[in-house]
């Protein structure tokens, strides 16, 4: 176990720490950091090994407490507004210096570490935590050097992540007493005032974002990703409840990363940013996820999870602190991980999407326009029942699939992934695993296995020779028959009993997306807009 020594303190000086006089931990092991978080009382052993431990009054990010320094570097890139709210560069000097004095005394646990598993994307990193188990975090979560190598670099983005530091808005200029910064010209992303351990994997997700399209020419993708046999890449993009970790954990294929990617220029494929995966795992069971069941073990972190009464078992269905409750663990702890978490240049993408509506088909192909238009919408629905006051199908819509984590504007992430289409043959898929035959509370959910044989079959190739046929309202191209899947399932309108209901709520949903996309609307080109769906007095309808 290495305490505080003489090689310790430059690692930290750039940061602003000039002495401390706790004990601070470089680089401790994973048994390390467990004996010691559970010295700290920081959390409590499962009887499968893992680290259970609660992030406290935050059980989650917090979006309207995400800041970035707007100053010189950031003032013309970055989209400001609710996303990105702009932060003073002097009040994060003014942060800094008292997140500095306030872990001066404190036992520090600093680990280096980088994002990006291609070598030429590389992003060093530095962390200083107050807790333990947040350095566990970041070892499972981030990329870790090889045994023995020198980490004494000089990083280029570091964290410092003090959950107990809180701060006081009327004099620091947060909104309140948490906080999640980001300082590009500084690199360094200060995070205070919460214990919710996915703010720091998501800062620097913001980072990639910004880095990678801005500096590197490549598309940062929040979405999952594996590779077949063959060598053939496939990358899913949902949101939450779309399906995108069960469609995307397939034991025929190698799982490349769960979460955050990178596309390169060129026939160079795409690379994970991470080492790790951050699973949900309410209602867990090793009969539906048996990957994530069995990769909750010694090394592992369970989050806001309770025990069974009497017993060291976690109780994952068990909702009395939070519905977010999650895992965190290296890739490698996945059987069928493939490291490096590199691959070749996608040949298939999937949009997931749960359309509680029923309007949308199982699965519909989408060309150049209208792959960037639905991308930028980053559609689905929640239903009644998920959030007190919903009590029918709501629309979602996240631009990228993944709006809260974007530095710029949604319309230069969605151009990147038109040029790619441009430069390869790729296939580009809209899957509806929610609702057919009617709407929620009318229909039914689309069956599983009809969306795994779909999916099966946009990999294989057998969709290439395939008739397909135009979409009246969306304009996508829905195959006329499928292996495995029956035929009148696959043109949504036939699902329906009622075909003058169901005109009339495609039409409606199409005027959601057109409303929506009316904020991006003076930023996005003639070929991005003419994937809008047709509003109803344009498709008489």
């Amino acid at each position: 176990m290495q305490d505080y020594a003489a090689n310790v303190l430059p690692r930290l000086q750039p940061l602003g720490f000039t002495r401390t006089t706790g004990p601070v931990h470089l680089n401790l092991t994973p048994a390390e950091l467990i004996e010691q978080a559970l010295r700290r009382g920081e959390g409590y052993l499962t009887d499968t090994g893992a680290l259970m431990a609660d992030t406290g009054k935050f059980t989650g990010r917090s979006p309207k407490d995400r800041f970035v320094v707007k100053d010189a570097s950031t003032e013309e890139s970055v989209w400001w507004g609710d996303i990105n709210i702009a932060f003073d560069p002097a009040k994060f000097d003014q942060l800094q210096t008292k997140m500095v004095q306030y872990l001066a005394d404190k036992e520090l646990f600093v680990r280096d570490a980088y994002a990006g598993a291609h070598p030429d994307y590389q992003l060093k990193l530095r962390v200083v935590n107050e807790l333990a188990w947040h350095n566990l975090f970041c070892y499972n979560m981030f990329l870790r050097p090889t045994q023995g190598a020198d980490t004494s670099w000089t990083p280029d983005f570091s964290i410092i992540c003090a959950p107990g530091f809180e701060a006081d808005p009327a004099v620091d200029g947060t909104r309140q007493s948490n906080f999640a910064i980001l300082n590009f010209e500084k690199k360094m992303i200060l995070i205070g005032g919460t214990g919710y351990a996915g703010e720091m994997k998501k800062g620097i997700f913001g980072v990639l974002n910004y880095l990678l399209p801005h500096e590197k020419n490549t598309l940062s993708m929040h979405c999952s990703a594996n590779v077949g046999e063959k060598g053939d890449t496939a990358i899913f993009f949902g949101l939450s409840g779309t399906g995108k970790t069960t469609l995307s954990a397939d034991p025929n294929r190698g799982l490349i990363g769960d979460d955050e990617h990178g596309w390169m220029p060129g026939n160079a494929g795409i690379f994970n940013f991470e080492g790790g995966c951050y699973a949900k795992v309410i209602d867990l069971s090793k009969e539906k996820e048996p990957q994530i069941w069995d990769a909750i073990r010694f090394g592992s972190i369970v989050e806001n999870t309770r025990f069974i009464p009497g017993t060291r078992t976690v109780d994952y269905a068990n909702k009395s602190v939070t519905e977010n409750t999650r895992t965190a663990y290296p890739i490698g702890f996945i059987d069928n991980a493939v490291e490096p978490s590199v691959g070749g240049v996608p040949k298939n993408i999937f949009f997931l999407t749960a359309d509680a509506f029923g309007v949308l088909p199982p699965i519909s192909k989408l060309d150049k326009c209208h792959a960037m238009y639905h991308f930028m919408s980053g559609y689905t629905a929640k239903v009644a029942g998920t959030e007190v006051g919903i009590t029918e199908p709501q629309t979602t819509f996240s631009a990228c699939f993944g709006q809260v984590f974007l530095p710029l504007h949604p319309t230069k992430y969605a151009e990147m992934l038109g040029k790619k289409m441009e430069e390869h043959d790729v296939n580009v898929w809209l899957i509806n695993t929610g609702w057919t035959g009617g709407a929620y509370g009318v229909g039914h959910r689309m069956k599983l296995s009809y969306t795994r044989a779909m999916i099966t079959a946009a990999l294989n190739g057998e969709l290439q020779e395939v008739e397909f046929v135009k979409h009246p309202v969306f304009g996508v191209e829905m195959p006329i028959s499928l292996a495995g899947v029956p035929a009148e399932i696959l043109d949504p309108r036939n699902t329906w009993e009622d075909k003058e209901a169901y005109d009339k709520t495609a039409a409606s949903l199409a005027e959601k997306f057109v409303h929506n996309f009316q904020k991006y609307a003076d930023f996005a080109n003639e070929e991005i807009l003419a994937g809008a769906p047709k509003i109803a007095a344009e498709a008489g309808v």
